[in-house]
């Protein structure tokens, strides 16, 4: 089953709020989905309202790391929107200087989500905002990068900082390719994000998500009551942003046959100066 990593190199552009969104319209679409928090700051386990677990996604990698046989099913908790999740904890930050020792570093994750991979229709990783370890680990893991970023001009630096990085990973995982932009938090009254969504068509014409996640401050509110949108505001902006892409994600998923080029395609600074 597709595992899809929720990534940008910035934060504060909306992964937590989409990877927790998205999976909860799917669920409404009847597909069985598991979330991995592999964030150290554990905004997905904090917004989806889990405490501090013993059991836990640093619990068992630890044992890969130290040669023993991780059970990561043991750290599955079931959340009050009914979407099941693999917590992460503050311990978690200690996982890149543990890794960096270790044979395999850059395979835990594969190998521990083998185990329960199977059990869904959808694995979706939120990511830190960064290239560390933890990060490789959850590209090397999975089939596709999902990339939601605010309309503006440093997140888009962030999607062209990534691209080098693009081509060495799909050196080491043949499968990963990036599934699509998704651009959160738009208003389209705007000048800014008027322009970015149209530089991020220009740029990367078969990626970008036709549908644009509005600025919602139910979609907050919900996080705070530890809900997704659907559970929370089902009448929302949020609500039907996130629907609506769930339902392009399965259609692309469906079709999805073209892998973006790291090199050979117009700079953001490029496309900027041509305008």
């Amino acid at each position: 089953m597709p595992v899809i990593s929720v990534f940008i190199q910035k934060g504060g552009c909306g992964k937590t709020t989409t990877t927790i969104n998205l999976a909860a319209a799917l669920q409404r679409r009847d597909r069985k989905i598991l979330l991995v928090d592999a964030d150290p700051q554990a905004s997905l386990t904090t917004a989806l309202d889990v405490n501090k677990k013993s059991v836990n996604l640093y619990s068992e990698l630890i044992k890969e790391i130290k040669g023993g046989e991780s059970d990561i099913g043991r750290a599955l908790v079931t959340t009050r929107s009914g979407l099941h999740l693999i917590p992460a904890s503050a311990e978690l930050s200690n996982a890149e200087i543990e890794l960096a020792g270790a044979y395999g570093r850059e395979y835990m994750f594969k190998w521990m989500m083998e185990k329960i991979r199977a059990d869904y229709d959808f694995v979706f990783i939120d990511c830190p905002p960064s290239i560390g370890l933890l990060t490789v680990n959850a590209l090397l893991a999975s089939d596709y990068i999902l990339m939601p970023l605010e309309a503006e001009f440093l997140p888009l630096q962030g999607i062209e900082s990534f691209m080098p990085h693009l081509k060495f990973l799909t050196r080491l995982n043949k499968n990963l390719e990036i599934l699509g932009f998704v651009l959160t938090r738009y208003d389209e009254r705007k000048i800014m994000n008027r322009q970015i969504n149209q530089l991020l068509r220009a740029r990367f014409p078969e990626k970008a998500f036709q549908t644009r996640i509005r600025n919602n401050i139910r979609l907050a509110k919900a996080q705070e009551s530890g809900l997704d949108i659907f559970n929370y505001d089902c009448r929302s902006h949020g609500a039907e942003d996130y629907f609506s892409l769930a339902n392009e994600f399965l259609t692309r998923l469906q079709f999805q046959n073209e892998k973006i080029e790291p090199a050979g395609l117009p700079s953001v600074n490029e496309v900027l100066i041509s305008q």
